[in-house]
């Protein structure tokens, strides 16, 4: 395999991912009033063996309903079940629709996991006339071997985006690494930071973070989600409505950053015409790369505050 960065499809960028379970899928609309960039229709672990089917159903329902009424927001991700089992692939067929922004590919073990899913998303494309590699595929590490793996995952498949560290208290995650939770949540900072390496070495777009698990401890989500997104992490993953609202907050400029970025590059360019290289800026010396950087960040958020 190639050791060139992956290109991937562009994707847009996504601050909160809320979970809807598949035998709940009118609360579609509770996902939208919280403000959710996105919704992630959970057909495996939300729902009970014998329900699999309905939920399936409902997923299909409600993504026909959501090109039927031009929704724009928020976009729909399936979860599907494992591809191990015959529920992962008739998943993925019946939700690889017009209206689906992207698979959310659970138990992943490594890049052959992925390439399966693209290969099998690629012909259910096909088969709808939908544009070949339009659907998004967001592989979930819940091993240690994928966690460990991660840059591999992200290469396997030009599909591949929103890549990350889903480090729920006593989910699949902490089962496979043995770490045990803490309301400060430093027990994953190394892994949820070694995973954003590898997605940002691997080319994925706006890798996102997650879970917090804890309905109760509003600051602690605040805390956690600051701190991911001061790893580099663009978004979250969410369980909950009521976390959509902090996770956007978080993940969003304030207008006070945008106007110091806005400041930034005109001190930059007032230096460069004078033929300076390095100038001051409000205690820090900054140059030309602090100013692209800011430039980057106006062009992505501009319009949000």
């Amino acid at each position: 395999m190639s050791s060139e960065p992956h290109r991937a499809v562009p994707r847009v960028p996504l601050r909160s991912l809320l979970f809807v379970p598949g035998t709940k899928t009118e609360w579609l609309t509770k996902a939208a009033r919280a403000g959710a960039d996105a919704a992630i229709i959970d057909l495996e672990d939300a729902v009970p063996v014998a329900d699999k089917v309905d939920a399936r159903n409902s997923a299909v329902a409600a993504l026909q309903h959501h090109v039927a009424d031009h929704h724009q927001s928020p976009a729909l991700f399936v979860r599907v079940n494992a591809l191990d089992t015959w529920d992962g692939a008739d998943d993925v067929r019946a939700v690889t629709l017009p209206g689906l922004h992207g698979i959310v590919l659970p138990k992943v073990d490594g890049p052959e996991d992925v390439r399966l899913a693209d290969r099998l998303l690629t012909w259910c494309e096909r088969e709808q006339g939908l544009p070949t590699g339009s659907t998004a595929l967001v592989p979930l590490l819940e091993t240690a071997r994928s966690l460990r793996d991660a840059h591999e995952v992200g290469v396997a498949a030009q599909r591949v985006a929103y890549l990350g560290a889903l480090t729920a208290d006593g989910g699949d995650v902490a089962r496979a690494v043995g770490y045990h939770g803490t309301p400060q949540g430093t027990e994953t900072l190394t892994l949820r930071s070694r995973v954003l390496l590898d997605a940002r070495a691997a080319g994925v777009e706006h890798p996102v973070a997650g879970l917090w698990t804890r309905l109760d401890d509003p600051t602690g989500l605040r805390v956690f989600a600051e701190q991911n997104r001061s790893l580099g992490y663009e978004g979250m993953m969410a369980i909950h409505p009521s976390h959509v609202p902090i996770i956007n907050e978080v993940f969003s400029p304030s207008p006070e950053e945008l106007a110091r970025w806005e400041r930034l590059v005109a001190t930059v360019e007032q230096a460069r015409s004078r033929g300076e290289g390095a100038v001051a800026f409000e205690g820090q010396m900054v140059d030309e790369a602090m100013a692209t950087t800011a430039r980057h960040l106006l062009a992505r958020h501009a319009g949000s505050v």
